[in-house]
C-alpha cells in the first residue's frame, strides 16, 4: 500500500497512538499535519522523525474543547496542503462514574470525543475537491459498544461518535468514506492501577501489537473504498465478553 501524494490530518497527533500513526503514515509517503494541544516538545520530536522520513509535516496546536479553536485548526490545515484524510484520534478518558461525572465532566468529552469530530468532518467533506475517495478514520473504543459503568461520560460521547460514523458514512458518500476502529487493549493506560488486571476479559488474552494497528489504519486509508460505514474492533474480542 502506498499514501503517494497525500496529505492526512491527525488529531492528537503528539504522542502514543498519534505520533505512530503519523510517523507510519509517513514512511508509507503521505505528508502529514500534526495537531496537539500542550504537547509541545513531544510534538515536535514525531515532526522530526516524520521530516527524517522526508515528507513534509505541518504543526498546528489548538484546544478541542473549543468549538472555535476546531474551526481554526481546520483553516489553518487546508491552507496547507489539500488534506485527503483526517483521523480524529484525540480523545479525553477520564475514569468517572455516572455519580461522580459533573456537568463539566459530561460537557468536555462530548466537546473533545464528539464535536470537535463532528467539526472537523464537516470541515474536511466541505472543502474536500478531489476526484479519489477522501477517508475519514474515527478512533472510538470496545466500550463504546457495551457500554457499562467505567469511565462514563467516555463511554457516552464515544458511543455517539460510533452513530457520527455511520451517519457522516451514509451523508458523505460516494465521494468519502468514514470508518472507526474500536480498540482495546493496544497501550498500557498511563496513572491507572490496573493494568494487570486488563487482559483478563480479553479472548486473545495478550496486548495488540503496535503493527496489528498500524496495518488496519493503513487499510482504512488505502484499502477499498467500497469499504464504508464500518467499525472495526481491534480488541482481541474484547467486546464479546
Amino acid at each position: 500500500m502506498t499514501l503517494n501524494g497525500k496529505t492526512i490530518l491527525i488529531t492528537g497527533a503528539a504522542r502514543r497512538l498519534g505520533s505512530a500513526m503519523a510517523i507510519d503514515c509517513a514512511a508509507h509517503g503521505a505528508d502529514v499535519i500534526l495537531h496537539y494541544n500542550t504537547s509541545a516538545v513531544e510534538v515536535e520530536q514525531t515532526a522530526a522523525d516524520i521530516r527524517a522520513l522526508k515528507q513534509n509535516c505541518w504543526v498546528i496546536q489548538a484546544d478541542l474543547s473549543s468549538s472555535e479553536s476546531v474551526l481554526r485548526l481546520f483553516d489553518s490545515a487546508r491552507k496547507l496542503a489539500e488534506i485527503s484524510g483526517l483521523i480524529n484520534n484525540a480523545s479525553i478518558f477520564k475514569p468517572v462514574t455516572f455519580a461522580d461525572t459533573s456537568l463539566d465532566d459530561w460537557e468536555t468529552h462530548f466537546q473533545v470525543n464528539l464535536t470537535a469530530p463532528f467539526l472537523l468532518t464537516q470541515a474536511f467533506a466541505k472543502y474536500y475537491k478531489s476526484e479519489t475517495v477522501g477517508r475519514v478514520i474515527n478512533l472510538v473504543d470496545w466500550r463504546a459498544l457495551r457500554p457499562g459503568r467505567d469511565h462514563f461520560p467516555y463511554t457516552i460521547s464515544k458511543a455517539g461518535l460510533v452513530a457520527l460514523t455511520k451517519a457522516t458514512a451514509l451523508s458523505l458518500a460516494p465521494r468519502i468514506s468514514v470508518n472507526a476502529v474500536a480498540l482495546g487493549a493496544i497501550l498500557p493506560p498511563e496513572n491507572e492501577l490496573e493494568n494487570t488486571n486488563i487482559l483478563r476479559n480479553v479472548p486473545m488474552q495478550r496486548w495488540s501489537e503496535m503493527d496489528e494497528f498500524l496495518k488496519t489504519i493503513n487499510f482504512l486509508l488505502d484499502g477499498p473504498s467500497y469499504v464504508t460505514g464500518e467499525v472495526i474492533h481491534l480488541d482481541g474480542g474484547r467486546h464479546l465478553v
